[in-house]
């Protein structure tokens, strides 16, 4: 570590118990800042200073694996290459890239933003936190990032790898998801932040707890920090960040219709702020089966009266607050059946497409109900 001996930091880790020891903080900054030097994965979001560009990485990586953000981030702005180009884009057409990255509230947010920052910035993304956490869809964290990655600005951060790698480090005993444990971190996060390249600094962070200070089994003989971290010089690494035992997940019925007719499907697309807001699929309703769902699809105005439906199978599909159990159904209308213009319920707009028609959003689900329904899957 180039200006940090093993000698220096186990003395910083020595002095004192406070969590704000002045040679211990800077012992740990730099050396996580040595080995960030060395490590840090090229990333395309970290070959430009470009703020839209940031902070369209730092919204799709809300709870979304890097490998997994990578190709989606690259297509996005091939399409929508600056906040403009985004703010004039048709929400569908921003949902159907996004097709498949789940969470869509972000992108609805993120498209959003794009119109709030043309509106009030001249189509510039504002540098401050406080600008940037006025943004639809903005919250703490991504404020913090791309204030401090794209703009230098002196601003923390705390997400979920952060927080794991902060209560490690300082031994802290609250939960990260509680309020007292949620402040405590980003006292943390402010107080270690430095001057100089307070960027870079937040990405070291996220970067030691992606892939070296594991939610289980931690790598702590490669981590930069072991000699300054409290849980590893106590032995707690597997009982910190201390969190409540999450609860198990509802069991949710479900029946999706799968209507057809001459090569088209009968698509709905969902009202905005609920469950899969804005996306297209097959029509789906809570129902413990056929009967049921066909009254609810109904109510709704869906015109599938009169189809012959049978069983395909069932999908299941988690969700971070629900597991959903997809009975599928699917049938061929003889008569194309005529989509009314409103209707009711969870489903704003109906309309039949085919398939794999493309300029539309649909979740990962409504692929896995259209591939079990059509033979694919």
């Amino acid at each position: 570590m180039p200006g940090v001996t093993r000698a220096k930091l186990a003395a910083a880790a020595g002095r004192g118990e406070g969590t704000g020891d002045a040679a211990r903080d800077e012992a740990a900054r730099a050396a996580l800042e040595a080995w960030f030097a060395r490590v840090a994965r090229d990333l395309p979001w970290r070959r430009t200073r470009d703020p839209y560009a940031i902070l369209l990485s730092e919204v799709m990586l809300q709870q979304t694996r890097v490998e997994t953000v990578v190709p989606y981030f690259e297509r996005f702005l091939a399409r929508f290459p600056d906040v403009r180009a985004l703010a004039d884009a048709p929400v569908d057409d921003v949902l159907s890239l996004w097709s498949g990255l789940g969470y869509y509230r972000r992108a609805r947010g993120l498209h959003l933003a794009a119109r709030e920052i043309v509106a009030r910035y001249g189509g510039r993304v504002p540098a401050e936190a406080s600008d940037l956490r006025s943004l639809p869809g903005v919250g703490a964290y991504t404020a913090g990032a791309v204030s401090s990655i794209a703009f230098g600005r002196r601003e923390p951060l705390v997400d979920g790898n952060v927080a794991r790698v902060l209560s490690r480090l300082d031994g802290l005993e609250e939960d990260p998801k509680s309020a007292a444990g949620a402040r405590r971190l980003w006292e943390t996060a402010a107080r270690l932040v430095p001057d100089r390249e307070p960027g870079k600094w937040n990405e070291a962070l996220m970067e030691l707890g992606a892939t070296i200070c594991a939610p289980r089994d931690p790598r702590c003989g490669d981590c930069p920090l072991r000699a300054v971290c409290r849980a590893h010089r106590d032995g707690r690494e597997a009982e910190l960040p201390v969190v409540r035992a999450k609860k198990a997940s509802p069991r949710v019925r479900v029946v999706a219709a799968v209507v057809l007719h001459e090569g088209e499907v009968l698509f709905a697309r969902r009202a905005e702020g609920g469950l899969f807001g804005g996306l297209w699929e097959p029509p789906m309703v809570e129902a413990p089966g056929l009967s049921a769902a066909r009254a609810a699809l109904a109510v709704a105005g869906l015109p599938i009266e009169g189809v012959r439906l049978r069983s395909a199978g069932r999908v299941r599909h988690v969700l971070s607050h629900r597991d959903l159990d997809v009975l599928v159904v699917h049938g061929v209308a003889r008569d194309r059946p005529v989509v009314p213009s409103v209707l009711a319920g969870a489903y704003e707009r109906a309309a039949w497409r085919a398939p794999d028609a493309e300029g539309f959003g649909t979740s990962t689900l409504a692929r896995k109900v259209l591939a079990l329904a059509l033979g694919g899957g």
